[in-house]
């Protein structure tokens, strides 16, 4: 009997029940002196999780070990950390509500049996969804589009196929981070283990310049001017031609019914819509699609229908990108842009080409790595783990040094991430190949020292970090040993925040994703020339999509969407499994921390102790509380027996399939 979309027995509807009383017993309204609220806020949510553990345990006939539990996480998860009472800094930090919210059950996750001393992660409180099959899995950010690339792979489509129609129906169920109005990238590991990395990148419009940002750089990331040429059509259809083996328009189908016929607003679209009203209800495309009669926003479980992008995807089935890049609708989204002052012409779209680049590849203890190279950060990856391969990570006498030295390594690659840039036009042999490389890792290696980090200028950045942001990413395996890690993307949150009446298209804003000229940053850093702005060029990419072969299979496959932390994330999750043991789903729930070298603080997740904090204070770093779902990690993995394994990262309440 095959399996489809399995979901391990964690997902207790007792603990979640325990989970609504702690958040009912001590509501915002309770008046309390705050840090005594806050105290007891946490005990209760700690209570119930181990209350809903002793009843998942006794459901399932299972010894519970409530000394061990209490020492792994009571003693490591205090409740002082989840108030932040021991951070030096916030960034939108979490707080008991999050925490305790029931929704699609993500935070109601008993321990783990069995679960490894993973040490760049305490108490883990996340929940991701997995599934388990025979034949072939997808993990996506939303359930709908993973069950969607997995009908493909049953009806005998490959790895390609599922993750085209996965990634068309993200761009309409997540239309605030992804769509036929970006673009992105696929890295393709085929069953004769060659690999292709497809680029379908945005470009720089024909009469963009350097420097048309410097007086006014919000343009960069709202309204027309924003909006590079969009290359998600061209990448599919390039490879659907190479890799396909399902008709193109088989591919549109689902996510065109969903269009049609309307589709319920889900809990990632509806906390953005909501954020985001205002901005939103001065377009009145984005009213018609997700503001009711009466102008309210559309919440979760609302139906959305969109008519005139239904059609628009009828048209792409039906005729191939040229409905898309040369035709009325080429047309229409021209005009719109214009109006909303960009510079995009027809011309710039019947210009784009999606291109084929050859994948990096690298070994980390005997696997084989594949990644990507620029205009995407992959060879960072690769410089990072390329650092950290020469430590005995599996040494857990001290957990704050293991994670010390992850951080030192983050902050190395994010410095040399300047120096890269679309390689049409500039040369970026060099730096590549430095990443590449297991002497020059040793060299930095050398510089990390165990008893402190610091100041940036330590690590050589020759120009400023650029933040980016957005983005959604997928994974697909299918049975035939074809592995895809997509990344798609119009940048920020609903993109530039235009959309084409006539064919429902949501434009991207990756302009902003260029450097801009003589803006300084607080560090008296200057933007890095080698991601100026130049027609025709692609912006530099956080993307580091991941394959991993273990004896000459494919044994993972990994990425992330997050912008800047996407490259950290999937470091964390490939560390937790390579060098820890632990599955795939330990792997993406457990805590992480982020550094990107500028600005000067280390973010971290919540339910690392107070003992690997006060660890990483000793050696000066500077802690801060990173926000729930900045960085997702979407996940497939072969098991030894065999078995599909899929993970969606429960940060973006997403779920995967297998069958």
């Amino acid at each position: 009997m095959p399996y489809t979309h399995k979901l391990d027995p964690e997902d207790s509807s007792s603990s979640e029940l325990l989970i609504k009383q702690s958040h009912t017993a001590h509501s915002p309204n309770d008046t309390q002196n705050p840090r005594s609220q806050s105290s007891n806020k946490g005990l209760v949510f700690l209570t119930t999780l181990a209350l809903g553990y002793v009843i998942y345990s006794i459901s399932a006939n299972k010894i519970f070990n409530l000394d061990a539990y209490r020492e792994s996480v009571f003693e490591e998860a205090r409740p002082a950390f989840l108030f932040q009472d021991n951070l030096d800094q916030d960034d939108s930090p979490y707080s008991i509500e999050e925490f305790s919210n029931p929704g699609n059950e993500l935070y109601s996750n008993p321990p783990i049996e069995g679960n490894p001393d993973i040490p760049d992660g305490e108490g883990i409180v996340i929940n991701s969804k997995q599934a388990f099959g025979k034949n072939g899995a997808v993990a996506t950010d939303e359930a709908r589009c993973s069950q969607i690339g997995v009908n493909a792979l049953k009806e005998g489509g490959s790895a390609v196929d599922a993750a085209i129609a996965s990634a068309l129906c993200v761009g309409l169920l997540n239309s605030f981070s992804a769509g036929i109005g970006g673009g992105g990238f696929m890295l393709v590991r085929k069953p004769n283990g060659e690999s292709d990395l497809i680029d379908f990148r945005e470009m720089a419009p024909i009469s963009a310049t350097k420097d048309m940002f410097t007086k006014n750089i919000t343009k960069a990331q709202i309204g027309g001017l924003s909006i590079a040429i969009p290359g998600e059509i061209k990448g599919f259809e390039l490879a659907h031609k190479r890799y396909g083996k399902l008709k193109w328009s088989r591919l549109f189908e689902p996510t065109i019914k969903l269009a049609r016929d309307g589709y319920k607003i889900g809990k990632m679209l509806g906390i953005h819509l909501k954020s985001l009203q205002n901005s939103l209800a001065e377009s009145e495309a984005f009213k018609e699609v997700f503001f009711d009669a009466n102008g309210n926003v559309l919440k979760e479980g609302d139906i959305a229908k969109r008519q005139n992008f239904a059609d628009t995807l009828q048209k792409i089935a039906d005729n191939g990108s040229d409905a898309f890049y040369n035709s009325e609708l080429t047309s229409s989204m021209v005009g719109t842009i214009k109006k909303n002052n960009g510079i995009l012409t027809e011309a710039d779209f019947k210009s784009y080409r999606a291109i084929t680049r050859k994948p990096l590849t690298l070994t980390y203890h005997n696997r084989k790595v594949i990644t990507c190279p620029p205009p995407t950060s992959g060879s960072i990856f690769a410089s990072i783990i390329n650092i950290l391969e020469g430590y005995n990570m599996k040494d857990l006498s001290n957990k704050a040094v293991n994670i010390h030295r992850m951080i030192e390594a983050f902050k190395f690659g994010y410095a040399q991430r300047s120096n890269l840039g679309d390689p049409a036009f500039i040369n970026v042999e060099e730096v590549v190949k430095n990443n590449l490389s297991k002497d020059f890792a040793a060299e930095r290696r050398e510089k990390i020292t165990d008893n402190t980090t610091h100041d940036y200028k330590y690590y050589e950045p020759d120009h400023d970090i650029d933040s980016q942001h957005g983005t959604t990413h997928l994974s697909v395996l299918d049975k035939d040993d074809m592995a895809v890690s997509l990344t798609s993307t119009i940048n920020l949150l609903f993109g530039s925040r235009v959309m084409d009446k006539t064919s429902g298209v949501i434009f991207n804003d990756h302009m902003d994703d260029f450097s801009t000229p003589k803006l300084k940053n607080a560090f008296g850093l200057y933007p890095s020339p080698k991601n100026f702005i130049a027609p025709g060029k692609r912006p530099l990419s956080t993307t580091s999509a991941v394959i991993i072969e273990n004896n000459g299979k494919v044994e993972f496959v990994l990425g992330a969407s997050g912008g800047s932390r996407i490259l950290t994330s999937t470091t964390q999750v490939f560390l937790n499994m390579v060098e820890f043991n632990s599955t795939l789903k330990q792997a993406v729930d457990a805590p992480r921390v982020h550094h990107q070298l500028l600005p000067e603080k280390l973010l971290v997740e919540p339910y690392y102790s107070d003992k690997i904090l006060d660890g990483l204070r000793q050696r000066n770093h500077k802690l801060g509380t990173m926000n729930q779902g900045t960085s997702v990690v979407q996940g497939v993995r072969k098991l030894a027996d065999g078995t599909f394994n899929s993970v969606s990262d429960g940060r973006k309440f997403g779920a995967p399939a297998a069958y």
